[in-house]
């Protein structure tokens, strides 16, 4: 990666979470040029129904986003993503591709192309850090790049970024929150009297949740999120079967007002804990008093409590979804990777 220059930066997609990302590149280039020192060009976006541009002197990210708004192609080039991440302009290669759980496609192989030559990967895919957590960490430490991925958890509020840098010096015991916006909206729904399909239904209409809503309510997404965070806080990878899943479909409204009348409210928990035999990981709908911060967790907010040695329970709260808030989460990542190339430091994991 070239120094004391501007950074290439190859999108590979440029749906919501890329056009997100380079919204705020475009609002804050001049701030990001003179307050963090970093000066970045767009080499590639490359997508997969929008076609592709090059430019080795830099794209216009406000035009690129013009175009999509238009309906327009981002433009004409035939390049595959693999080819683009190893142009020698890019430096940093954002994927920002949908997550794919089965194999982790195009995601997996585009990562480990682009770490084998020695680029950087930023990514909000959570497919191949399920997959492939321990290969993608040797292969950028031996080749010297960065690999890091904190919008994989919970968007643009820094939960990775908390565990490993900011709580630096604590053992990390337990890790449990609310991860999954679209369940949380869910419940919260349910205790102002609306019956489990009423809400889902709402859920759907506001774009909280899909047409097929399973990868949200049976616990799915909350489940590759417990994964994630048992490897890369507490440094024991799982498989994703190994993560005790129960999701809300089972939860009626007479739940959640039977639970309110203990002084408790429901809300599915993903968890990943220290134990004898090394850590574990579930996802559970959950009763929890009211005194505990996760418990006016309202809406589609995201919340993590993580329970250390030295300062107990330390608890962010924050979005866990949407375009820009997503996009400040690749942002943060590619700032501490040009900080730590000004510093000499080639190698970075978000990995414990």
């Amino acid at each position: 990666m070239r120094i004391d220059s501007s950074l290439g930066l190859c999108f590979i997609g440029f749906g919501n979470v890329g056009q997100g990302l380079a919204r705020i590149l475009v609002r804050k280039e001049r701030e990001l040029a003179e307050r963090w020192g970093f000066a970045f060009r767009t080499v590639a976006v490359v997508t997969r129904t929008r076609g592709a541009a090059l430019s080795s002197d830099g794209l216009s990210l406000a035009d690129l986003l013009a175009r999509v708004e238009r309906g327009e192609p981002v433009g004409n080039e035939r390049i595959s993503p693999v080819e683009a991440a190893l142009l020698p302009e890019t430096d940093i290669v954002l994927d920002v591709t949908p997550t794919n759980l089965i194999n982790g496609e195009p995601g997996l192989s585009l990562t480990r192309a682009a770490l084998g030559s020695g680029r950087s990967v930023v990514s909000s895919n959570k497919g191949p850090v399920s997959l492939a957590l321990a290969e993608l960490k040797e292969l950028a430490r031996a080749r010297g790049a960065h690999y890091r991925f904190e919008g994989a958890v919970m968007s643009g509020t820094p939960s990775l970024n908390l565990a490993l840098e900011s709580l630096a010096g604590c053992d990390v015991r337990e890790v449990q929150g609310i991860v999954n916006g679209t369940t949380n909206y869910i419940l919260t729904r349910m205790e102002e009297g609306f019956e489990y399909a009423d809400a889902l239904r709402e859920a759907q209409e506001k774009g909280y949740a899909e047409a097929d809503p399973a990868g949200d309510v049976d616990g799915w997404d909350a489940a590759v999120k417990a994964q994630i965070l048992a490897a890369a806080v507490l440094g024991f990878p799982l498989p994703l079967d190994a993560v005790e899943r129960t999701g809300i479909g089972a939860i009626s409204r007479a739940d959640v007002e039977a639970a309110a009348k203990r002084g408790k409210r429901i809300k599915l928990l993903a968890k990943a804990a220290r134990t004898t035999g090394g850590v574990a990981a579930s996802v559970a709908p959950a009763e929890i008093p009211l005194s505990h911060p996760l418990a006016s967790v309202g809406g589609a907010t995201n919340a993590l409590t993580f329970t250390t040695d030295t300062l107990r329970d330390v608890t962010i709260i924050g979005p866990g979804a949407g375009r820009e808030e997503t996009g400040q989460a690749l942002l943060s990542d590619m700032l501490a990777i040009a900080a730590a190339e000004r510093h000499g430091a080639r190698f970075s994991v978000k990995a414990g």
